[in-house]
This record gives C-alpha cells, sequence and structure tokens, in this order.
C-alpha cells in the first residue's frame, strides 16, 4: 500500500514546510499595509427606538 510508506512525500512536507515558515512568511510580514488603520475618535450616534406600528 503506498500511502503508508512516508518516504515519498514526508521530505516534500517538511521541505515545502520550512520553505514557507523561513523564507516567504517573513517577506510577506515586511510589506506593510496599503490603507492602514487611522487613529480618528469614534463617534456615537443617537439612535431611536423604533416603533411598530402594530404594537
Amino acid at each position: 500500500m503506498p500511502q503508508l510508506n512516508p518516504n515519498p512525500w514526508l521530505f516534500i512536507m517538511l521541505t515545502s514546510w520550512l520553505t514557507l515558515s523561513l523564507i516567504i512568511q517573513p517577506k510577506l510580514l515586511s510589506f506593510t499595509t496599503t490603507n492602514p488603520p487611522s487613529h480618528k475618535p469614534t463617534m456615537t450616534t443617537k439612535t431611536t427606538p423604533w416603533t411598530w406600528p402594530w404594537i
């Protein structure tokens, strides 16, 4: 049963995981966001309750 033999795919999986975590991920995380969050004060709006016509 070839599914139980870890030799062909285990090395590929470990290599791809290490490549992703050690090379690609730091490069992706170094990018700055294109739309940084602004520090505007939050404005609260006054809401009025809804009056249901059938009550």
